[in-house]
């Protein structure tokens, strides 16, 4: 967990950063008054780009984090005990630390190897920053009744954290296929890429088994994301306070 512990601000600065900067830009290009609200088509232009931007800085991340967790799984092998049983085989550590799995990955498989399930993580976040910015905006007009104010920390923190668990629910199914992919290569490559991924995964495992740990994404998602919304909006007020002093 160092990997993303020491890469979890700088991402989530950067998403944030892109989206609020992106509705600047379109207010400006558009001649829109600062206090007007973002119409559904600057939230969705500003909500994609940042699920675009998300996948250059947490792929690396999720990737390294992954490989680390799968690494020493137990696996099946070809063997059979006496009794026909497959036998389980517990394979040794690969990687010795995340500098250790980052360089091993480049050495074998180049830069293009460090973004193994970009696709499916494309997939995912960008109609998943939609689900997570575009709520969240509306949820605060809505739950705000004074239109001229700014919302208040706790319509923040319901509204951040429905969005929240609107997003990771919906994101399930492609978060299953992109994990997938990125532990796919620890010890062996089954999948060619993401299509062949979800082929395989639904012949094997049925539909279910894009829904995996939904409901623990889902009640994640909710503290998580309420957390970073109103962190990032009493910030954004603090700093705004400085500037005018």
């Amino acid at each position: 967990m160092s990997f993303p512990l020491a890469s979890i601000a700088v991402y989530n600065s950067v998403v944030f950063g892109v989206f609020s900067n992106t509705l600047s830009l379109l207010s400006q290009y558009r001649d829109k008054s600062p206090r007007q609200s973002p119409d559904l088509f600057d939230l969705t232009v500003a909500s994609m780009l940042s699920g675009c931007i998300s996948v250059g800085i947490g792929g690396p991340v999720d990737l390294v984090k992954i490989r680390l967790q799968m690494q020493t799984q137990e696996i099946i092998t070809g063997r059979r005990s006496l009794n026909q049983t497959q036998v389980p085989h517990k394979w040794h550590a690969v990687y010795n630390g995340p500098a250790h799995c980052m360089s091993c990955i480049l050495r074998q498989e180049g830069i293009a190897g460090m973004y193994r399930g970009a696709g499916a993580m494309l997939l995912r976040d960008i109609p998943g920053y939609c689900l997570y910015f575009i709520p969240y905006t509306f949820l605060c007009e809505w739950i705000t009744s004074d239109q001229h104010r700014a919302p208040s920390s706790f319509c923040v923190w319901i509204a951040g954290g429905l969005a929240g668990a609107l997003s990771w629910g919906t994101a399930t199914p492609m978060d299953v296929v992109k994990s997938r992919l990125q532990a796919d290569g620890v010890h062996s490559t089954n999948y060619k890429g993401v299509t062949d991924c979800i082929t395989q995964s639904y012949q094997k495992e049925g539909i279910r088994v894009f829904f995996k740990g939904i409901t623990v994404n889902t009640v994640r998602g909710f503290p998580m994301s309420a957390a970073m919304f109103l962190t990032y909006e009493l910030t954004r007020k603090a700093m705004k306070r400085t500037n005018m002093e």
